[in-house]
């Protein structure tokens, strides 16, 4: 497994992490098989979406804090109820597919790692699996 840091710098980010993730399937040597990239956070996560116009975050973010709100008479004591949630909805982790040494993308894909409790120094694991 290797495993790469992340400083967060906003309550909620999305940070493009797909040059790291590509970097490390390239080091890994291995032509066939799965890449997991996974956060052990319960207030972060990871997704993949486009990657090409940073406006498509931007509307993300700005929907999943109306969606769930960060104040909504939550009773969790820490006060962070809505990143919880919001890592919840997104997920922990994706698997992307290697196929001849290379990420398997759209021409628009990346893959992202979602703040939701920052700024923070956060962990992203990445397992490959295969030949």
């Amino acid at each position: 497994m290797i495993s790469f840091t992340i400083s967060t710098h906003y309550s909620t980010e999305m940070i493009d992490i797909t040059q790291k993730v590509l970097d490390v399937i390239r080091k890994g040597d291995i032509q066939n098989g799965l890449a997991l990239v996974f956060t052990p956070h319960t207030t972060a996560a990871i997704t993949i979406n486009e990657n090409a116009d940073p406006s498509v975050t931007s509307d993300m973010l700005m929907e999943i804090n109306k969606i769930v709100p960060d104040d909504d008479s939550y009773q969790h004591l820490e006060g962070n109820s809505a990143a919880h949630i919001k890592s919840s909805l997104f997920g922990p982790g994706e698997v992307l597919i290697i196929s001849k040494g290379h990420a398997v993308l759209g021409v628009w894909q990346g893959v992202y790692f979602c703040e939701f409790d920052g700024p923070r120094l956060r962990q992203v694991q990445i397992q490959l699996i295969g030949k």
